[in-house]
């Protein structure tokens, strides 16, 4: 079976930090760019991050940059998603996803072929 799998959701308070893996079986992420979104009830799902096949590009949303890097390891078929000053408005579910290529409509979901279940980040006090 293919899929996505992510991991590494939980309850953070205002400032602390969070690292997310997404995880791939049955397929190899080498020739993929890996997006991560995010989802609040009632909100359309959001591009927060993306990666390279290669891990030689990045690109983030403006409301995390600098506080978030994506990172990949292909030799484990992971890629990562390093979460600091987290702030209650970063409280979401949060998805990795799997697109062909990488490229300017990273931050679109309907340009990924393939989607995680999503893990729960909550920032709160």
């Amino acid at each position: 079976q293919l899929q996505l799998v992510e991991v590494g959701g939980g309850l953070v308070q205002p400032g602390g930090s969070l690292r997310l893996s997404c995880a791939a079986s049955g397929f190899t992420l080498d020739y993929y760019a890996i997006g991560w979104f995010r989802q609040v009830p009632g909100k359309e799902r959001e591009g927060v991050s993306c990666i390279s096949s290669s891990g030689s590009s990045t690109t983030y949303a403006d409301s995390v940059k600098g506080r978030f890097t994506i990172t990949r390891d292909n030799a484990k078929n992971t890629v990562y998603l390093q979460m600091n000053s987290l702030k209650p408005e970063d409280t979401a579910v949060y998805y990795c996803a799997a697109r062909a290529r990488f490229g300017s409509r990273w931050y679109i979901p309907h340009e990924y072929d393939r989607w995680g279940q999503g893990t729960q980040v909550t920032v709160s006090s």
